[in-house]
């Protein structure tokens, strides 16, 4: 098993156990943050494609059923797999910085019934999206690691979504906070 695909695998399952812990951490101060899919239900169609990812890196280390060109290699070598580690790396300290700077505020999905006031410093300072610039970071990384065209198609489909859920979002920052959120917008980058 190649040493880049487990930890790549690795690096994934610890991005979502940090979001499931944070999660967990605000249920218990009282705050609800797992409202994916409450104000759009085509939020889960993203549930398929973290799947479809997780299938992949799953699919070369334990020789799963997999239509061979999807996951075949598009170059050899592995030097740009190790670039693909170390941008996965940097994308989960961001990823965990981000979720520090967060504080109760932290939602997955749209909070149009409770939501916290809005966060500027921080990670927030640097982008308006920190975690979905990390999550781009940190699939480009996958995609530099499997280098195949089922991460390749994955990272294209999520980027899309990432994008879409980054409109719906400024959509309800700008009703919800109005000026505040107008002169922040003025100030900080939607990506980088």
């Amino acid at each position: 098993m190649h040493v880049q695909y487990v930890l790549s695998l690795c690096l994934f399952a610890f991005l979502v156990i940090m979001v499931l812990i944070r999660a967990a951490m605000l249920r218990g101060r009282g705050v609800r943050a797992l409202v994916f899919g409450r104000t759009h239900k085509s939020d889960f169609l993203l549930v398929p494609l973290v799947l479809s990812i997780l299938y992949t890196l799953l699919a070369n280390p334990l020789s799963l059923p997999m239509w061979s060109l999807l996951v075949r290699p598009f170059w050899s070598g592995t030097a740009l797999g190790w670039v693909g580690i170390a941008l996965c790396a940097v994308s989960i300290v961001g990823f965990a910085l981000t979720l520090a700077s967060f504080g109760n505020s932290f939602r997955v999905g749209i909070d149009d019934v409770k939501p916290d006031k809005l966060i500027t410093n921080g990670m927030f300072a640097f982008t308006r999206n920190p975690i979905y610039v990390c999550f781009f970071v940190f699939f480009i990384g996958l995609l530099l690691i499997h280098r195949n065209m089922m991460i390749s198609i994955s990272v294209a489909i999520f980027a899309l979504a990432i994008h879409r859920q980054i409109l719906r979002e400024e959509v309800f920052l700008a009703s919800h906070y109005g000026a505040e959120y107008k002169m922040y917008r003025k100030k900080v980058r939607r990506y980088l």
